[in-house]
């Protein structure tokens, strides 16, 4: 049996749960999904300093991992906090969900946008796309109104106003693929797939597909 390990690079138990569920649900019947949190940091990134911190608690769990060595790594936050730090240190495949996420959208040199919460990190994300190769095809990051701790406070609030970005990002960006930009927002990103005449891409499946994928292949 396969055993893929995922990280929340945040310190909610319960967000690491329900991350967990999803990418379970979109491994094959032969693969096991274990999670570990972070082992300090916040319970929501929302801006660069938390993101740095992230990715060291990311890399401070690099010991643990290899104690135990899964047969391949995902890193369950947008920003990928974390990613270079365990490459180098693992003996097995490490894929960050904004990694698979934007490969998936922008296959094909096919023009994507990034919906999101947090106006703080477009930054990065920017900076992201651009390190993996996507600059030409990554049109922008359209956000949620309001603020991003009530946006996410509540499920239907959160899918209805990632439903005003997506729109938003079809019709003023020219997106024709959609990465739905936070390891948190895993649910909502779900229940958006039928509703938009573009690709709506949930970030932790695509993880999965594609840490199978450099499994299979021997990375």
């Amino acid at each position: 049996m396969t055993r893929l390990l995922l990280i929340n690079p945040n310190t909610n138990a319960a967000t690491t749960g329900m991350m967990r569920a999803i990418a379970q649900a979109a491994a094959p019947r032969d693969t096991l999904i274990d999670a570990m949190s972070a082992p300090y940091g916040v319970p929501l990134i929302t801006n660069e300093e938390a993101l740095l911190q992230a990715a060291k608690a990311v890399q401070a769990l690099a010991g643990a991992i290899a104690s135990v060595p899964p047969d391949g790594v995902i890193i369950s936050a947008f920003g990928d906090p974390g990613l270079t730090g365990l490459r180098h240190r693992l003996s097995c495949p490490v894929t960050g969900i904004a990694e698979a996420g934007m490969a998936e959208a922008g296959s094909g040199k096919r023009p994507f946008a990034v919906v999101t919460t947090t106006p703080d990190l477009v930054g990065s994300i920017t900076a992201l796309a651009q390190a993996y190769g996507h600059g030409a095809t990554m049109r922008g990051v359209a956000l949620t109104d309001g603020d991003v701790h009530a946006v996410m406070a509540d499920h239907e609030t959160l899918v209805e106003a990632l439903a005003k970005a997506c729109q938003h990002a079809i019709d003023t960006m020219g997106a024709e693929a959609i990465v739905i930009g936070g390891g948190p927002l895993g649910q909502a990103a779900q229940s958006l797939n039928l509703r938009f005449p573009v690709p709506i891409i949930a970030p932790i499946p695509a993880a999965v597909r594609l840490a199978q994928k450099r499994y299979m292949r021997g990375f």
